[in-house]
């Protein structure tokens, strides 16, 4: 739309129109660095795509094909806005191998579990709501939590995960205010983008914390079964939360992120809110994608593809731990995950990986700066490294790229006298403790 002579120039005319909610929109620091990320000469250990080479695509292929030819008529048709039932039912023994018992009428398949996200947060959320979030926590939701003009307040993690005190304190301080939290958001398994994973001796009590408060926990699991050490934990949702948790899951990670399919399982009341939202928004999820991977888990060893899976990215997390202990400058810490996709750094000193990015990225290697992970900006001397699209190879060589670009930043930093310390004593280690509130 052009502008009036006399007026003056926007670059947006439709300025004044927009909702209010949307003036908290922005584009997301991991989705800003796709661009530069995807080129072929830059090693990119920011985006946490997964790596699909392991997956039998012939067989998957086959699938497609056999269900559009015997039941394309109902694949490409409108489905049930709650999900395909039998994908349900299936979702139920998915959720059973992290102890969780379910009536498949609760569950609701969603476009990803990011869809979860939104009509749970559509449907819980009203301006100025407190949304208790671990500190760091993952992008979308923080993204979708600001669309629907939530204010978050973080809740402090160490290395064994969400800390109990701090989630007390959190409550405490929101009621003080006079404000009202709505529910808890965790990723208690493998988290992005901390890697660690909320303690078996912790579980309960972060459950009962928020029962005890009134406040509804919001459990996001699609890292669940990628553990590379040990058996699924039981979930949150598994220890008494029927009435208390809403469980997020998706077959991003497991599968194939592509096809867009998650679910949720919520209390039967909330199951109807959240349906009629779904159907507003969508009116159904894609029927073909649904019923491809029914059909993938009714017929496939989908198991023994998720061990596949694990064994692939057990091997790049270890060429990233080997790599990290080797090039990175002292001083400089991480955690030591058991599963997933990520490697939280933290850098010595003062060192701010907002700024080291652009140079980062002409040395031809990506990260994501911890900023992205904090609803308020903090979180500058840390960053994200995945390893789970890379090639070990390439991971080892991104990390001597990266150490690189750290090291002539520390000496910079040393030789014109900045201030503050950029060496600490604390010896390197594979597993340190995250400094992460």
């Amino acid at each position: 739309m052009p502008n009036r002579p006399g007026t003056a120039v926007t670059l947006d005319a439709f300025t004044d129109r927009y909702a209010q909610r949307t003036h908290g929109m922005t584009a997301s620091e991991i989705r800003a660095l796709f661009a530069v990320a995807s080129r072929p000469e830059v090693v990119s250990l920011a985006g946490g795509m997964p790596n699909l080479s392991a997956l039998p695509l012939d067989a998957v292929g086959k699938l497609v094909g056999e269900l559009v030819q015997t039941r394309g008529a109902q694949a490409l048709q409108y489905g049930s806005g709650q999900g395909d039932p039998l994908l349900r039912e299936l979702i139920c023994g998915v959720m059973a191998l992290e102890g969780i018992a379910a009536s498949s009428e609760d569950v609701v398949v969603t476009v990803g579990s990011q869809q979860a996200l939104d009509l749970v947060t559509r449907v819980f959320i009203d301006p100025g709501d407190v949304v208790l979030a671990e500190a760091p926590s993952y992008v979308g939701a923080l993204g979708t939590f600001s669309a629907y003009q939530a204010e978050v307040v973080h809740v402090a993690m160490d290395e064994h995960g969400l800390v109990p005190e701090a989630l007390r304190e959190a409550i405490a301080g929101v009621k003080a205010a006079g404000k009202r939290a709505k529910f808890l958001y965790t990723v208690p398994n493998f988290h992005n983008p901390a890697g660690v994973s909320l303690a078996e001796s912790r579980r309960d009590e972060v459950l009962a914390i928020c029962q005890s408060a009134g406040l509804m926990v919001l459990e996001d699991n699609p890292y669940g079964l990628l553990g590379f050490d040990a058996p699924p934990t039981p979930a949150i949702r598994a220890r008494g939360g029927e009435d208390d948790v809403l469980y997020l899951g998706s077959f991003s990670k497991t599968f194939a992120p592509g096809l867009r399919v998650g679910w949720v399982l919520a209390p039967h009341a909330v199951r109807e809110k959240l349906v009629l939202a779904a159907e507003a928004a969508v009116l159904c999820p894609p029927q073909l994608n649904q019923m491809l991977v029914a059909e993938y888990l009714s017929t496939q060893d989908w198991q023994g593809q998720v061990a596949a899976f694990r064994d692939m990215y057990r091997e790049r997390r270890d060429a990233m731990l080997d790599a990290l202990s080797q090039q990175m400058p002292e001083g400089t810490t991480w955690t030591h995950p058991t599963g997933g996709f990520y490697v939280w750094v933290t850098l010595p000193g003062e060192l701010d990986a907002k700024v080291l990015l652009p140079r980062a990225v002409t040395a031809r290697v990506a990260f994501v700066p911890g900023t992205a992970f904090y609803a308020d900006g903090s979180g500058r001397n840390h960053m994200r490294l995945s390893y789970c699209y890379p090639e070990p190879d390439r991971i080892r060589e991104g990390i001597r790229r990266l150490a690189t670009v750290l090291e002539e930043e520390v000496e910079l930093r040393s030789t014109f006298g900045a201030t503050g310390p950029l060496k600490s004593s604390r010896p390197q280690a594979e597993s340190p403790s995250p400094d992460m509130a």
